[in-house]
């Protein structure tokens, strides 16, 4: 009874685990994750686009205070 529990338990959740704890579209496709830039053009690009997002960050924080003083 001690013995057989356990392992009851373990043969129980231990098999047929990809159909038992599955959950579809968990993981990103390869297409939707992030890519690593290898060659120079996409090291500038990716570079130039951090660049534009923070400049538009800056801007609007800009803006927001600008309008919150003007109040």
């Amino acid at each position: 009874m001690y013995v057989m529990f356990p392992i009851g338990i373990m043969f129980y959740f231990g098999t047929n685990l990809d159909n038992r704890f599955n959950v579809p579209g968990f993981w990103p496709k390869p297409e939707e994750s992030h890519k690593i830039p290898h060659t120079r053009e996409e090291i500038k690009a990716e570079y130039e686009r951090i660049v534009a997002r923070q400049r538009l960050k800056k801007e609007m924080e800009e803006a927001r205070e600008k309008m919150i003083q003007q109040r």
